[in-house]
């Protein structure tokens, strides 16, 4: 696997949660007629057959099967637990966990370029999805199996391969004490949010956990609690992630970025 890669220092970490949750784009090759215990080209064979009557109408025709919102099972060679286990610690000793499908969304998926047995595609996704899984279901609704044998991750949010840096390049620059220009701020995975203004008076109270009233305090329709917010300080540093209080006109602050707003206060 290669490809988009976003990593997060200091009080960033505290955005990761975002980044899982934005949407993937993945490039990925699907080999059939090959099924593997894992799902990709590192596993064991387990089973064969011949994909050379597969034509590309029909596998364009099952893949349309996996898009929107459906269920999808991992793969048992995955991090996802179970009593507190990994899947793949699971299957490695030889006692696969029998996971549960799962939802998961799919918003887009086309076939890009067909050659042999290989099938290229490209998924747009949201957070659990699993292109080995999608490898493997395709192989087993054409009827000859089928594995992911080479995936690229093209974009995480708005990070998208185009403006990646690679990696050689990236020492280069540690090396030179360049890093600034690896640097994005913070707040540039959250640049869909509504964004909120507050006084210094409310940077003090969401730095201690309470509730906030913007100004102007309405920015949300009534009664659609659970949406969120960006608030920054009168410096227009980012103080902290906020999410809409049942009482209107508040919002509560459920992330707070203590080192990237201080100062606040003391500024206009």
């Amino acid at each position: 696997a290669t490809g988009v890669l976003p990593v997060a220092v200091g009080e960033a970490t505290k955005l990761v949660d975002e980044l899982i949750g934005a949407r993937k784009r993945y490039r990925g090759t699907v080999t059939l007629g090959v099924a593997t215990d894992t799902y990709d080209a590192d596993g064991e064979v387990v089973g064969t057959a011949d994909a050379s009557d597969v034509t590309e109408q029909q596998t364009e025709a099952q893949l349309s099967q996996f898009q929107g919102e459906l269920m999808q099972t991992p793969p048992a060679f995955s991090a996802v637990k179970r009593d507190g286990v990994p899947a793949y610690r699971a299957a490695r000793a030889g006692k696969p966990h029998q996971l549960e499908p799962r939802p998961v969304t799919v918003h887009s998926l086309a076939m890009v370029a067909v050659e042999g047995a290989s099938v290229t595609i490209e998924v747009e996704c949201g957070k659990g999805f699993y292109m080995r899984a999608l490898a493997h279901e395709l192989g087993v609704a054409l009827g000859v199996g089928g594995h992911l044998s080479a995936l690229r991750r093209t974009a995480v949010g708005r990070f998208e391969e185009r403006d990646a840096v690679p990696l050689d390049e990236v020492e280069r620059l540690l090396e030179a004490g360049e890093s600034s220009a690896l640097v994005h701020a913070p707040d540039s995975v959250l640049t869909d949010w509504p964004a909120l203004i507050l006084e210094r008076d409310s940077v003090a109270a969401a730095r201690n956990g309470r509730d906030v009233r913007p100004r102007p305090a309405v920015l949300r329709r009534a009664g659609e609690s659970g949406e969120r917010a960006r608030a920054y300080g009168p410096n227009g540093r980012l103080v902290a992630l906020l999410e809409a209080s049942e009482i209107p006109g508040a919002w509560h602050p459920y992330r707070v970025f203590t080192s990237l707003g201080t100062g606040a206060e003391n500024e206009t």
